[in-house]
């Protein structure tokens, strides 16, 4: 259910008592927010990982591609796709299991 509201209370909370947050920490958020079907809170995280100069892995453009297929945002999902084969991060099966749940979005 709502759980995913407190991930994001105790992510934030990190933040503010400057504890340093990894891939780990946004990872478990992203994941949380794809759970979810917030996409947007998602993809707003990706933009603060990067000011963080928090490296993307595997696991953050997983979440952040499921999330927006689960959102029907498939065309967001699929740019992070594109995004993720340029920074040549490599995908894996859930990658590709995620892109292709988008594409079933689009009808």
């Amino acid at each position: 259910g709502g759980q995913w509201e407190k991930a994001l209370q105790i992510f934030s909370a990190l933040q503010q008592v400057a504890v340093e947050v990894d891939a780990i920490t946004f990872n478990a958020a992203v994941s949380a927010c794809a759970k979810s079907g917030d996409w947007k809170t998602a993809l707003q995280l990706l933009t603060v990982m990067v000011e963080c100069k928090v490296e993307m892995d595997t696991i953050t453009f997983n979440a952040a591609i499921s999330s927006g297929a689960k959102g029907c945002e498939w065309q967001k999902a699929l740019m992070l796709f594109g995004e993720m084969t340029r920074s040549k991060v490599r995908p894996s099966l859930v990658t590709f299991s995620a892109a292709i749940s988008a594409c079933e979005k689009a009808g």
